[in-house]
């Protein structure tokens, strides 16, 4: 798939399928991160295709994406919004002001009604074959690579300011490098150590574990123990003092324990070292642990 339409029409069909796997689209397109989900466990209502730039995710951040409301045979190409957790930095004031929001556009929207439309079509299916409506009007793929084109150049230029921009939360490199570490966690769940020991929660096929909303705050990624059932908080120790992140995953593990029912609860943080004063912080808690991770870069030749 190496045309716009040809991803396009291939995620609509799939789409209809039920079929989750994702391995064939590309991971990259239009100088972005690529990302295709149809639902993680069972289908979602609202599959999806983001393009997203370095400091950006699905899960917490702003970007172009596509979203196919099923029951309404609605594709929405749409400035983005996540949901997981509210993004720090947003579309401009103008695409505010001046764009209709999904939940006005799309009656009975399922989710992501906060975002903004950029464009909507009418989906055709016959056989194997996809072709897109505008008001009833059939358009062609040069349409939909203008469409395109048209809200990834707003979004570059919006990036460019932000990052240009002094004390940009983008340009320091701390978002970044911090969600970075949460979704990469959450994407390779099942090649580390916490997947062999702990499940990731879903609902409804939507993944419910990463920023678990709480009343006190939300909480990195809540898992389910395999063989307990009992409930797992993890924690990053990310740009805090390691009693600011014992205190806080002692708290979320106390609302855990009330709210769920659950005396078995226990906590993992996720720390880049283990510095002094976590080690004595954890000598006498048994229900938490303490897992390191590392960074490794590399570089590599590129060749025009």
């Amino acid at each position: 798939m190496e045309s716009l339409s040809q991803i396009l029409s291939e995620f609509i069909l799939q789409a209809n399928e039920g079929s989750l796997k994702t391995s064939k689209y590309p991971r990259e397109f239009s100088d972005l991160k690529m990302k295709v989900s149809f639902g993680m466990g069972m289908a979602a209502r609202v599959p999806w295709i983001s393009l997203t730039a370095p400091g950006m995710s699905a899960s917490n951040g702003y970007f172009p994406v596509y979203l196919f409301y099923k029951e309404q045979n609605v594709l929405v190409l749409s400035y983005g919004i996540s949901e997981t957790s509210e993004a720090p930095v947003n579309w401009t004031t103008e695409i505010q002001e001046s764009k209709v929001l999904i939940s006005d556009k799309v009656p009975g929207a399922a989710r992501y009604g906060n975002s903004y439309v950029h464009k909507t079509y009418s989906p055709k299916v016959v056989g194997n074959s996809v072709t897109f409506l505008d008001d009833g009007k059939e358009i062609g793929p040069e349409n939909l690579d203008k469409d395109l084109l048209d809200i990834t150049n707003y979004y570059k230029k919006t990036l460019e300011i932000e990052v240009k921009t002094e004390g940009s939360i983008i340009s320091s490199g701390l978002f970044y490098m911090e969600q970075q570490l949460e979704d990469f966690i959450i994407e390779n769940w099942e090649k580390t150590e916490l997947g062999n020991k702990y499940d990731l929660i879903y609902e409804e096929g939507s993944l419910k574990s990463q920023q678990y909303m709480t009343d006190i705050g939300r909480i990195d990624i809540l898992a389910k123990d395999k063989k307990s059932g009992n409930f797992v908080v993890i924690e990053l120790k990310k740009n805090q003092s390691s009693d600011d992140t014992v205190g806080q995953i002692l708290r979320y593990m106390g609302w855990i324990s009330e709210k769920k029912n659950d005396n078995g609860v226990k906590g993992i943080i996720v720390a880049g070292k283990y510095d002094e004063k976590l080690y004595y912080a954890m000598r006498n808690m048994k229900d938490i642990d303490v897992f390191l991770y590392e960074v490794n870069f590399s570089l590599k030749g590129y060749s025009r």
